[in-house]
């Protein structure tokens, strides 16, 4: 069997890992062959490996280390890894509850009811927790200590000190402990793990925003076949309402163009012969034949899935707080339990009372409040802010929160509603405000072009439009109650002998002086006003500035649109600070600039153009009414669509992140002032695990608190 040769650049996805350092053992792994870089990405669960050994003898090496490696899946294998922790953690549960109940309530128990607890618990332990123990033997042979070497050991401990009990000393039992244990951090990393495992799908579904099939030109003949199967040079037709199938240069026809997907830019664009346009943006008007210019991954869209994939991989790591301190925590708890152990046995104390004293000491640092710190808060954190329309998606971009100090904001769709509408009418002395909207909307109705509809949508009846036509690039001309009606751009009024006077040019540039759109109409020969669109700022937007400011942030806006526009909004809302006409991958680059200039960057968006920026970003935070993709990408999603969401979830985040801290550190506090008590035998494990009992109890109701955040 021939063996297969890495390529230059490979990428392996990696199973097994249970925290930062984890990530950080297999790099240093991979790192010491000969002729290979590599780094490891704990979020991603991918190793970027570089060099040219073969793919079996990488794998190799991750394996030895303790996880496991393949190359990605490139079809939608089920994820077995997930779905077995999601079978362990069902059982633990339909298992553990039993468990826990008989122990703590009286009147439940009934001879030999611990026996029957002992039957449930022990699969609990040994087959739901095997992750953990596997984890702790990894750590062991490592020389190392984690969270689940802390959940092995403690679990463990109170399993084998309960069948002691059972069977020998017919002493108090702590399957409740080992039982509850388990299954409340097996909760955890389960849904911390199924969050993770969304981090792909801002790239499947970016990729599923193209177009799926395309009309193409074959000797002046249409067919139509799946997107991939174009080529550069082919010639293919696009439809108004249709999907641009790729990048291209239009041949014939025009057409306006929305790019707000890509650019950010509110007003669609005119696009005629000799245009670029680009894959994945929609066709707003007429038909356009297009020659491909550039297909498959050179495409602008699937850059810009390039740049999310490189953002979200170069993420850095937020190594969980619960490891580092187990990391010291542990192999100091299983010191002293070795000490207590041998110094009973050296002044003269039975066997029994020496490992009585020891697995006290051990029971006392079990993990049950450690365990429950971190899930509690987040499920209640979580689910509080579910209610108030706030998706937390995981633990680790909790501690962003509490350092952002600079939040970047989009324009279109996140500070504004990204919909053009009517916002001034704009009559010539003698004319009616009424009736110069009136007759204007009557023509731009049979119109498709989005400047033209938002005009359409001010007027809710509307008389007969006869004899319309569109002209390219110009405006639009119709009859309406026997007016000859032309609307648009000051050269299709000259065209048909209109002359514009000067307060009415005037009025019209002020409006394209504040970032707006304006169209002049005139009828019987003579100019009778002009009508402005704009992208409106939301009613909540200014306020959700100011909430920023209050928390010490600062507000920047940044669009794809043109200066002038983005000025207008910013002085509007209340932004000092502006980057405006920035394309996609300029987007990050803004972003990994403030990084550089040590901010700590949040970013709110909604579209396509801002996914590699929130992926980029310390904290990302999606609109809910924006695109799958953005939301995919980012860490928090706002699924009102009001801005004000995104100072209350930077609000929660910091309370949730708070309220674990405290539970850590309590956590840790009733046990560490316990563990002298139980080593001198003054505490034996039933009192033990009454302390334990209380920690979790302080623990849960800690968390609770945060039910009541408004």
């Amino acid at each position: 069997m021939t063996r297969t040769e890495a390529p230059a650049a490979l990428e392996l996805e990696i199973g097994g890992m249970t925290c930062a350092s984890c990530a950080a053992r297999i790099e240093k792994k991979l790192n010491k062959l000969d002729g290979v870089s590599a780094t490891v990405n704990y979020a991603t669960e991918k190793a970027q490996v570089i060099g040219n050994l073969p793919v079996e003898l990488l794998i190799a090496e991750v394996e030895k280390a303790g996880y496991t490696a393949s190359l990605p899946r490139t079809d939608e294998t089920p994820d077995v890894e997930l779905s077995t922790l999601r079978l362990r953690l069902i059982v633990a549960t339909v298992l553990a509850i039993p468990v826990i109940a008989v122990s703590m309530i009286m009147a439940l128990q009934f001879p030999g009811w611990e026996w029957v607890a002992f039957a449930l618990a022990t699969p609990v332990v040994w087959w739901s927790g095997w992750p953990f123990h596997h984890a702790a033997w990894t750590n062991l042979r490592h020389g190392t200590s984690t969270m689940d070497t802390l959940i092995s050991v403690g679990t463990g401990a109170s399993w084998l000190w309960s069948l002691y009990a059972l069977t020998i000393s017919n002493g108090h039992i702590y399957l409740e402990v080992a039982a509850g244990v388990t299954m409340f951090v097996l909760g955890g990393r389960y849904f911390e793990k199924r969050s993770k495992r969304q981090a792909g799908a801002a790239l499947r579904a970016l990729l599923q925003l193209g177009a799926k099939d395309v009309a193409v030109l074959r000797d002046g003949i249409e067919e139509r076949i799946p997107t991939d199967r174009l080529r550069v040079g082919d010639e293919f037709v696009v439809r108004p309402g249709e999907k641009i199938a790729t990048d291209g240069i239009v041949l014939s026809g025009s057409s306006a163009v929305d790019l707000s997907m890509l650019t950010g830019e509110s007003v669609p664009v005119d696009v005629t012969v000799g245009d670029s346009v680009t894959g994945a943006t929609i066709n707003a008007g007429g038909r356009l034949v297009v020659r491909a210019t550039r297909v498959g991954s050179d495409t602008q869209l699937a850059q810009i899935a390039k740049l999310v994939e490189d953002a979200q991989s170069g993420k850095a790591e937020v190594q969980r707080l619960a490891d580092r301190i187990s990391g010291v925590f542990v192999p100091v708890v299983i010191g002293i339990a070795l000490v207590v152990l041998a110094g009973w046995l050296l002044t003269g104390h039975s066997a029994n009372d020496a490992f009585t004293a020891a697995v006290a000491v051990l029971i006392i640092a079990c993990p049950c409040a450690l365990g429950l710190a971190t899930p509690t808060a987040l499920l209640v954190g979580t689910g509080r802010g579910a209610r108030m329309g706030i998706l937390i998606k995981g633990s680790e971009i909790l501690e962003s929160t509490r350092r952002v100090d600079t939040i970047v904001l989009d324009k279109t769709g996140t500070v504004t509603t990204g919909r053009m509408e009517l916002v001034d009418v704009i009559p010539v002395s003698g004319v009616e405000r009424d009736e110069l909207l009136r007759i204007a909307a009557a023509v731009e109705n049979a119109s498709e072009h989005p400047v033209a509809m938002a005009i359409a949508r001010a007027v809710p009846e509307l008389p007969v439009v006869e004899s319309f036509q569109n002209v390219e690039g110009l405006g639009v001309t119709g009859v309406v109650e026997g007016h000859a009606v032309v609307i648009g751009r000051e050269a299709l009024l000259a065209d048909y002998g209109v002359v514009i006077d000067e307060q009415l040019r005037a009025a019209v540039q002020n409006a394209q002086d504040r970032g707006r759109t304006a169209v002049l109409a005139a009828w019987d020969g003579a100019a009778k006003g002009a009508l402005v669109v704009a992208d409106t700022v939301k009613p909540t937007s200014r306020e959700a500035i100011a909430q920023f400011k209050d928390l010490g942030l600062t507000p920047i806006l940044l669009t794809g649109d043109n200066e002038r526009v983005a000025q207008e909004i910013a002085r509007e809302v209340g932004i000092d600070q502006v980057f405006a006409e920035v394309l996609p991958q300029d987007k990050t680059n803004v972003i990994a600039r403030l990084q550089r200039d040590g901010k700590v960057v949040a970013m709110v968006g909604d579209g396509v153009n801002d996914a590699a920026a929130l992926a980029q970003a310390d904290l990302g935070l999606a609109m809910g009414t924006g695109t799958d993709v953005a939301i995919e990408a980012a860490d928090l999603t706002l699924v009102r669509g009001d801005l004000r969401s995104a100072a209350d979830a930077i609000r929660l985040s910091r309370r949730t992140l708070g309220t674990i801290k405290v539970n850590l550190f309590w956590a840790f506090a009733y046990n560490v002032a316990a563990i002298p008590l139980a080593a001198t035998g003054l505490l034996n494990p039933m009192i033990a695990g009454a302390a334990m009992a209380s920690s979790s109890v302080f623990v849960v109701g800690n968390s609770l608190r945060l039910r009541r955040f408004t």
